[in-house]
Order: C-alpha cells, then sequence, then structure tokens
C-alpha cells in the first residue's frame, strides 16, 4: 500500500534472512506463490498494528478535513511525478508508442495542469500508463515470482522488491529525499494513498481471511498491470493435475 523510499537495502538483506527462517511457519494457503507465509503473515500483522495506530487515523483525518477536488488534486501531482519511471521502464520494455504518449500526458500536465494537479491529459483522452522495473523483469522472462511481504511497505514479490530498489533514483519525490534530505513530500503521498483506500476498509477487515484477501487481490492486480490489463487464461488442466497429484 505504501510508496517509494529511496535507499533500504539493508531492510531487503534483514527481511531477506528473516524470510529463510520463517519458513518452517508456513501455513501454505498458496504453497506455489507464497511458500513464506508463515513469516509474510507476521509482517503483514505488523503493518496491520501500524497502519491501525498511525497511517489509518493520519488518512481519516486527511479524509476529513481536505476536500475531495483538492485530494484528487494532490493525487494528480504525484502520479505525474512518476513519469521518469514510467516512462524509463517503457523504454526498457521496447513500448515506445506507450512512452510517446505518457511523455505528451506529463508535459500537458505539467504545462497546462498546474504542474500535474489538473488532469488535463485525461480530458484530452491521452491514456495513463503505469509501469515500474518489475513489470519490467516479468517482460523480461522473469513471470513467477514469490509473494514477499516487507515492514512498513507491505506487499511484494521478489522480483517487484528488486525492481522497487530502484525506484528511488528516478522518482523526483525520492531524489528529493536522498539528495535534498526533503522527506514531507514522501509523508503526503502515503498519506493519500492510504486515503484513497479507505473506501477498501471494510471489505479487507470483514474477509474470512484477510491476509488471503489482499495477497489475492494483489497478486490478480500484478498480473493485470505485467500484462496491460490482458493477462492470460488460467491454466485450469495444470491445476486440476495438481490437486490429483
Amino acid at each position: 500500500m505504501t510508496h517509494r523510499l529511496a535507499q533500504w537495502p539493508l531492510l531487503l538483506l534483514v527481511t531477506l534472512g528473516l524470510s529463510a527462517c520463517a519458513g518452517t511457519q508456513n501455513r501454505h494457503t498458496d504453497p506455489v506463490n507464497d511458500p513464506w507465509e508463515g513469516y509474510n503473515r507476521k509482517v503483514s500483522a505488523f503493518n496491520d498494528g501500524f497502519d491501525n495506530a498511525i497511517l489509518r487515523p493520519l488518512a481519516r483525518g486527511y479524509d476529513t478535513i481536505t476536500p475531495e477536488p483538492v485530494q484528487r488534486g494532490i493525487g494528480n501531482f504525484f502520479r505525474n511525478l512518476n513519469y521518469p519511471v514510467t516512462g524509463f521502464n517503457q523504454l526498457l520494455q521496447g513500448k515506445f508508442s506507450e512512452f510517446g504518449e505518457s511523455t505528451e500526458r506529463f508535459l500537458a500536465n505539467t504545462i497546462f495542469g498546474l504542474l500535474g494537479f489538473i488532469d488535463i491529459a485525461s480530458m484530452g483522452g491521452i491514456p495513463q500508463h503505469d509501469e515500474d522495473l518489475g513489470q519490467t523483469f516479468a517482460t523480461w522472462g522473469w513471470e513467477d515470482s514469490r509473494y514477499f511481504v516487507i515492514p512498513f511497505l507491505g506487499p511484494r514479490t521478489v522480483r517487484d522488491t528488486l525492481g522497487f530498489s530502484f525506484f528511488g533514483y528516478f522518482n523526483p519525490v525520492s531524489i528529493a529525499a536522498r539528495e535534498e534530505g526533503i522527506y514531507w513530500p514522501i509523508a503526503v503521498d502515503l498519506v493519500q494513498i492510504r486515503a484513497s483506500l479507505l473506501p477498501q476498509d471494510e471489505a479487507y477487515r470483514n474477509a474470512y481471511d484477510p491476509y488471503v484477501f489482499l495477497r489475492d487481490a494483489w497478486l490478480q492486480r500484478r498480473e493485470y498491470l505485467i500484462y496491460d490489463g490482458n493477462p492470460p487464461a488460467p491454466d485450469y488442466d495444470a491445476y486440476l493435475e495438481e490437486l490429483e497429484e
């Protein structure tokens, strides 16, 4: 659920080590995609505690005092700043036509949309794309990757975790934090993203198994993005063969 921090290689090494130690505690609701389930559940519980104690109250306060048009504008602004990440990965994937559209969106929103606060591009019918290095790795052949939950940052896969580590070198908000020590834009971005997810809280909390609900929804969303909205149909024959074994 959370966003783009500039540097965390040490955190990655520590959490990878913990995940290896937690392998014997798995519950195996999805042993193929989530073999480290025991570890992931513990980190998810920690993240839920942090969310309930700090992030969700901040998001609810922000949602209460901030008019909806202002919230939409702030969200537009931060999405516009993600252009370098999306554009760079479109080039890596050979999506040159989409790169042109993303460039057109960025220029239109930056110049005519008050630095992106007004989404002029969408009004003009220019499509929005979302690419990152995790998606690039997938298009290069790394299609299957283990589900992996990171403290504070939430759901990922190993592939997307490695891709995320490069995010801070292209996103202006992360660059400002890393190079200039300016962290408040990250905090604002984090809170506005969490506020946008408040309508989903009830479904998550009322799910039979909230952990499985979030994991499966996140993995499906990632697959949708990787295949640009056209994921392959499930291989039911292979699934039935696994059940018979």
